[in-house]
């Protein structure tokens, strides 16, 4: 065996996840090595062509708001660009690129090969070197050993992945990629539990077959917009790509219906463990699940400028080809469509995320930190938020600091790994703005004023980059001092205004900042009729506007957090026995030894621990350590 030269940080994975390791434990100036199986497939995007949508968008805002890449390296690849839900409230904005699946990768790769700090290596990792429960480096599949203090694993849907199609299991990563078809044992023989997931997605088209006059054109935004805080929009906001919206029919309805036996989910094999993701069904699932539906609805998404390959959106099945074939061909435009690349399923391992710590290292195995869809998550920006904490706390961990755990009413992110270490997960977990009860304190717009300053901390946000945010908030509180001092006189004048701008008139003086308050008004409307104008950027004019228009609701939710984080305060010891605890309900007991929560806040996060079991705790913890 060849022992080559020791590394601060390994990171095993070239995922969204394992990219956004490496770069940050690099950058904060850590020697770290990125193992994976092919330098070409790095932030490889086997599935959507999109980065960001519903709440993800939101997470690739904080993920660039804590130093991240994605949202960079999304704006410098996008082929469109639209906000979600605009015309909604800011607690449910997101942006939402169409990413091209050529540039993304490649720009992610310079980046990764620019990289002082960072090395990267082509190989399969197939085993750890682990001595007393704690991880001290890698085994490859040529039996070459590489040491480091610490190990990342962020291995996506490439631990003994299986593509099912049909009838067929054939042992292949995605797109046919080599899978590790041993890691997930060795992980399994040092005590981590794995269970069997399942994710699938949909064929591609050829461009030139499919007639688009039977579809709808969907258009990105007018508006120009930025996953990054700190780049201006690089792309022509009038030469975006456009995406064509169509629906199933009551054909494609009953190909499936009578094809079901032949899914692989549905009988086509009968060995299939994984359970799939509940919020991006199978079309099989649709149509069986919701047969009250006439029809669903799809979206033909390009995935770049260099190829012609149609994404149809919706439409994952695990039928065979033959059966495809006919289901395509019933869609409305697709008649006459030719299938470059056939839809499949594909089955991998995952852990037990209830075996990692709230900074993503495991609770079985020192040392050893896991990123991504190996903690059972599914989407690109899920697994790079992982990957970014993990980074920065395997960083921490280095340096003997504490680790950077995000609450819950800071940040998605935050949200999403309290829920896999707190409750766990059977299914590819996706990150839904309803997972989040403090969503309005976690919004696009102001990602960077909760996030920025960890950022700063950790290392990953450079002086120029902070001093930018500095003036930022300077200028939100200088212009919402401005706003406060400035007062309209009640007169005609004034009253005539305000009537232009469809507002009712004033009866007392009032301050521009109340008068914000009113849904109608807002800074630009003022402006146009010379009641006030302020010299700020869009940015600042947009946050203050926010911030008083939802002030009293935005207090509400903060004194609601302010609870919460009373709760997190209350730290449970981590040599506590449970079952030295009298009165636990069996349940509750059971829970509690095998999460083992770090506060009276997280067991109380825990499903099947009930307000009487976490009082019984309370007086426990009082009684015995005098908490």
């Amino acid at each position: 065996m060849v022992i080559m030269k020791e590394y601060e940080i390994i990171v095993v994975g070239g995922g969204h996840a394992g990219c956004e390791a490496a770069l940050a434990t690099s950058r904060i100036g850590h020697p770290t090595l990125l193992v994976t199986g092919n330098l070409n497939k790095v932030a490889d995007m086997p599935c959507n062509p999109s980065i960001g949508g519903s709440a993800k968008g939101i997470i690739v805002r904080e993920i660039d708001a804590l130093g991240g890449e994605m949202g960079i390296n999304a704006d410098k690849s996008l082929i469109q660009m639209k906000m979600l839900n605009s015309s909604k409230g800011p607690s449910v904005h997101s942006l939402r690129s169409q990413a091209d699946k050529i540039t993304y990768p490649q720009n992610m790769l310079k980046t990764l090969k620019n990289q002082a700090n960072l090395e990267l290596l082509e190989a399969m990792v197939e085993d750890l070197i682990v001595e007393d429960q704690t991880a001290k480096g890698i085994i490859l599949s040529d039996g070459t050993k590489i040491t480091a203090n610490i190990v990342i694993l962020t291995t996506g849907t490439y631990l003994k992945a299986d593509i099912l199609r049909g009838s067929t299991r054939t042992r292949s990563g995605p797109n046919g990629e080599k899978p590790s078809n041993h890691l997930s044992d060795k992980l399994k023989e040092y005590g981590l539990k794995i269970l069997r997931l399942k994710t699938g997605t949909p064929p591609r088209i050829e461009k030139s077959s499919i007639d688009f006059t039977k579809a709808r054109r969907e258009y990105g935004d007018s508006i120009p917009y930025t996953f990054s805080h700190d780049i201006d929009p690089i792309y022509d906001v009038q030469n975006q790509e456009p995406c064509h919206l169509i629906y199933t029919t009551e054909t494609t309805h009953k190909i499936i219906l009578d094809n079901l036996s032949k899914s692989s989910m549905y009988g086509g094999l009968n060995d299939i463990k994984g359970v799939g993701p509940r919020y991006c069904p199978s079309i099989e699932d649709k149509i069986t699940r919701f047969k009250d539906k006439e029809k669903h609805q799809l979206f033909l998404e390009p995935e770049s400028l260099y190829y012609d390959d149609i994404y149809v959106q919706g439409f994952s099945t695990s039928m065979p080809e033959d059966v495809q074939e006919q289901m395509v061909h019933s869609l409305p435009g697709l008649e006459n469509a030719k299938i470059l690349k056939y839809a499949y399923a594909i089955e991998y391992d995952a852990i037990y995320p209830t075996q990692i710590k709230a900074n993503l290292e495991t609770k079985v195995i020192s040392n050893l930190f896991t990123a991504g869809q190996i903690n059972g998550t599914s989407g690109y920006e899920e697994a790079a938020c992982q990957g970014l904490m993990a980074g920065i706390n395997a960083s921490l961990k280095l340096k003997g600091k504490d680790p950077l755990i995000l609450k819950r009413n800071e940040a998605y992110t935050g949200v999403l790994i309290d829920d896999l270490v707190t409750k766990g997960t059977i299914e590819p977990y996706r990150m839904l703005t309803s997972r989040a009860e403090y969503r309005l304190l976690l919004r696009h717009d102001n990602a960077d004023l909760r996030l920025r300053e960890y950022g700063y901390q950790v290392g990953l946000i450079d002086e120029e980059r902070y001093q930018k945010f500095k003036k930022k908030l300077a200028n939100i509180d200088k212009l919402k001092q401005e706003l406060q001092q400035t007062k309209l006189t009640p007169n005609n004048d004034t009253n005539t205004k305000l009537q232009e701008i469809n507002s009712s008139s004033i009866k007392d003086g009032i301050t521009i900042y109340d008068l914000l308050k009113r849904t109608e008004i807002t800074l630009e409307k003022l402006a146009q009729v010379n009641l006030y104008e302020a010299n700020y950027s869009k940015e600042v004019i947009s946050q203050v506007e926010i911030q008083i228009k939802y002030e009293g609701y935005i207090q509400k939710i903060e004194r609601e957090a302010a609870k919460m984080l009373k709760n997190e305060e209350k730290q449970i010891p981590e040599d506590i026995d449970y079952n030295k605890i009298k009165n636990l309900a069996s349940e509750a007991r059971q829970k509690l030894e095998s999460i083992r929560p770090t506060s009276i806040g997280q067991a109380m996060r825990i499903s099947g621990v009930n307000p009487s079991d976490i009082s019984i705790l309370m007086i426990y913890l009082r009684k015995n350590y005098n908490e």
